[in-house]
């Protein structure tokens, strides 16, 4: 049986950016992009304005004063930014890690959907970026002298709305029954505010939250559009809400929003892609198995009509269905074997 040849895999194409118009003079503090309205909203828009945001260190500063306020000494120029990055598509990468005064500050991604999965990739998360720290410290791993390490803190940012709200989620306690484990990891998860109607005093975590929950209410209202992204813009700006970051930045942030989508929409056409020639293909190897599975039962009922000798190798050749050089071949196979 000549087999068919392999569907060549299709390569993933590049996504185009938006623009965004210049304020008209009406005042509106809306964002205004050059795009359809129809287009649509990237699935992870908040984690997307989440790096951005804290790219900045005013607001990286910010950020650790909220998780250490009994730290007075931190400044700016204390902060390094040490976020993984991957270019990958299935690499690792945390959404944000910095060293200040000594510690390892590693938040992973802001996520909407509740899984304690996040504990098995903060460790990931953790352990990559130790690595990289070591490699910049050119540490010896095995020379005698014991090699010094940050002390390390692990966060994830959670803007869903999950009733419960632990502090804190254990490795050992979720995986392992709190059975004793050879590793043990912590992760603290952070919340902010419940009430995104009270901005007044939220700290950056806060503010971020409230973002994320009218970004979330505006998608339910107007789907992952312009519109949405525009309105959760204004409402936000007009609410104290990371106002001075969106209105420094009201043109990337739409543009982030809107054009990181178009690569979550060709990863997602990617994936269906694979998928269809990973089932064409499974079924060609099944349609082969089959063939061959029926060609080997032909061949013993071949073998036992001949061991019969009422038939000459023409008639069963006619009788089977197969060419006469195929009974001929078994034939001979026979008798080499006898």
């Amino acid at each position: 049986m000549q087999k068919k040849k392999k569907k060549k895999r299709p390569t993933m194409p590049s996504s185009s950016s938006s623009a965004v118009k210049p304020d008209d003079g009406s005042g509106s503090t809306t964002a205004k992009p050059d795009v359809e309205d129809s287009r649509t909203a990237k699935h992870r828009a908040k984690d997307s304005v989440f790096t951005d945001l804290f790219r900045d260190k005013r607001y990286l500063l910010q950020l650790y004063q909220a998780l250490h306020p009994e730290d007075k000494t931190a400044t700016e120029d204390s902060l390094t930014d040490i976020t993984i990055n991957n270019v990958l598509i299935n690499g690792q990468y945390n959404d944000l890690g910095f060293m200040v005064n000594g510690k390892l500050m590693i938040l992973t991604e802001a996520q909407s959907t509740w899984s304690m999965n996040i504990i098995v990739r903060a460790l990931l998360y953790l352990v990559q970026s130790l690595q990289e720290h070591l490699d910049r410290e050119k540490a010896d791993l095995y020379g005698s002298r014991k090699v010094e390490l940050p002390e390390s803190e692990l966060y994830v940012i959670y803007t869903g709305d999950r009733k419960k709200h632990p502090k804190e989620i254990s490795l050992m306690e979720e995986f392992f029954a709190e059975r004793q484990s050879a590793v043990e990891v912590k992760v603290k998860m952070l919340y902010g505010t419940v009430n995104p109607e009270r901005s007044d005093g939220e700290d950056i975590i806060g503010q971020y939250v409230i973002f994320s929950k009218v970004f979330n209410e505006q998608v339910r209202l107007h789907g992952r559009t312009v519109k949405a992204v525009s309105e959760t813009l204004r409402i936000c700006m007009d609410q104290n809400v990371l106002k001075e970051y969106l209105e420094s930045r009201k043109k990337e942030v739409v543009t982030m929003m809107m054009d990181l989508y178009d690569q979550d929409r060709i990863l997602e056409i990617h994936i269906e892609s694979e998928k269809k020639i990973a089932a064409e293909e499974a079924a060609e190897k099944a349609a082969e198995k089959a063939a061959k599975k029926a060609e080997e039962e032909q061949n013993a009922v071949i073998e036992r009509m001949l061991r019969d000798g009422s038939l000459s190798i023409d008639k069963i050749a006619s009788f089977i269905g197969v060419p006469l050089q195929r009974v001929r071949k078994i034939e001979t196979q026979m008798l080499q074997e006898s």
